[in-house]
């Protein structure tokens, strides 16, 4: 497995992935970096060179992380990391690039996108949809029934009460408390949650 980026990030992901006993565990990187508890850190290939390993984007920014996949995504297929310790409802699904860290609950019928980052002790209650893309930091609760927009972060300790739409490329700030629908490209903080700004689509 290919883990792409030398971050702290990719240090949880590569944990995970020796937990699962997974083999010939691979590190990229655009920058230079010193070797990562020994394993070597290389360049990406150039574009166009196809790959036989599957590759996990290690990448927090999800913006980032979608401008990667697009990139290289033709010529390489991903892989998933899912910590032994996480329980994920045998019906609910995630796609492909998706890791879940350790302490995440992921209830009946969820369905989590591609390239999304499910962080540490994240709670997804039954019939949520994420979009790809998104990013639930350590200990965000999402009630059931939430829909959450492709490139949307939700912050750490963040809470999402039943039935709530969250539209794409949003930021909820760490510990707030959506109650009310949140548009897309809007930044919200506080409890309970309110709407601080809005970006213009480019």
């Amino acid at each position: 497995m290919i883990v792409y980026g030398a971050s702290g990030h990719g240090k949880v992901i590569i944990e995970i992935l020796e937990n699962s006993n997974t083999q010939n565990i691979e590190i990229w990187d655009d920058a230079d970096k010193t070797p990562v508890w020994g394993y070597p850190v290389r360049q990406p290939l150039l574009p166009g060179v196809l790959v036989d390993d599957k590759m996990i984007i290690s990448i927090g920014d999800n913006s980032m992380r979608k401008k990667v996949a697009e990139r290289i995504g033709k010529n390489i297929k991903f892989g998933t990391a899912i910590h032994s310790n996480a329980f994920i409802s045998k019906r609910a699904s995630f796609g492909e690039g998706t890791v879940i860290m350790a302490g995440v609950v992921v209830n009946a019928d969820s369905k989590i996108g591609k390239h999304c980052i499910i962080n540490t002790s994240a709670s997804i209650d039954h019939d949520c949809v994420l979009g790809d893309y998104v990013h639930i930091s350590p200990n965000a609760t999402l009630s059931g029934d939430v829909l959450v927009g492709e490139g949307t972060h939700i912050g750490s300790g963040a809470s999402v009460i039943n039935g709530i739409r969250i539209g794409k490329w949003c930021t909820i700030g760490a510990g707030a408390v959506v109650i009310r629908d949140i548009p897309d490209n809007s930044t919200a903080v506080g409890n309970p949650a309110k709407i601080i700004k809005v970006k213009q689509q480019e």
